[in-house]
């Protein structure tokens, strides 16, 4: 048994644009429908959403049936964490809340098996279809997509020494902490704040690194995606779960005045 290609990996480092949706219900029949509506990815959240290892499992297996690639936010930038979401079988993992290049370092670290990394040695897991890989130790890397999130005002600031690091396969910007750290706390859409994120992918192309994004605003999804933003994720289950419910029950409190051909009660 081969050890599966890593599409997203392949597809942002040459610069495919990729399309995904972020995933917050923790529910597998909810993954399998995103996994079959048409995105490039879909991000399974561990950091804001209730998910942890065994709900991500029936999540990845859905989802790894389906053309869509699979990514997990990880809680937090800890290396027994990452052990444990490889072993379940993510193979793109995108860490939160990287402030300098030493983090992420500590990244790499965590995809790594010794003597590069500190990765530790299973035998027999659902990564490597439990034990039927026979190369994966050896192999795995190649496949495993990191991408580091940089969330505040500090991060930014060093941002080309982040995205240098060995290793990292792309930058994610979060736009909600960020305009935090910029003293524009729920207000992602201040000026300052969208002039750094435009500037993003511009600052990383001479380092050969791809840049996401998240925003729910098809506007804004556009823009970053001019701006030269490779993976974007444009809206979340969650979102959409909320506001077209609330958008349908307000649709039928409206009232209503009587049509020719309107059947009266």
């Amino acid at each position: 048994m081969e050890l599966p290609r890593n599409r997203f990996k392949h597809e942002i480092a040459a610069g495919t644009l990729q399309i995904g949706l972020w995933s917050q219900l923790a529910e597998a029949t909810a993954a399998e429908v995103l996994a079959d509506a048409g995105y490039d990815f879909v991000v399974i959240d561990a950091e804001h959403a209730p998910n942890d290892v065994l709900t991500a499992i029936p999540q990845l297996q859905v989802i790894d049936r389906s053309p869509t690639s699979a990514m997990v936010r990880m809680p937090w930038n800890d290396h027994v964490l990452i052990k444990r979401y490889l072993d379940i079988g993510a193979q793109t993992l995108l860490v939160p809340y990287v402030q300098n290049a030493e983090e992420a370092r500590r990244a790499v670290f965590g995809v790594r098996y010794p003597p590069l990394g500190g990765r530790g040695v299973g035998t027999m897991h659902r990564a490597n279809r439990y034990g039927r890989i026979k190369d994966y130790l050896t192999h795995a890397a190649s496949e495993i997509c990191l991408l580091v999130q940089v969330e505040t005002a500090e991060a930014l600031d060093r941002l080309e020494e982040i995205a240098a690091v060995e290793g990292l396969d792309g930058v994610f910007i979060g736009p909600s902490d960020l305009s935090a750290s910029m003293g524009h706390v729920g207000n992602p859409n201040h000026p300052d704040v969208q002039a750094a994120i435009a500037e993003v992918p511009k600052r990383l192309k001479s380092i050969g690194k791809p840049a996401g994004i998240l925003t729910p605003v098809e506007a804004e999804a556009r823009g970053y995606i001019a701006a030269g933003y490779v993976y974007v994720a444009v809206g979340s289950d969650l979102g959409v779960l909320a506001n077209q419910t609330a958008a349908l029950a307000a649709r039928f409190r409206e009232p209503q005045t009587d049509k020719p051909g309107r059947r009266q009660a």
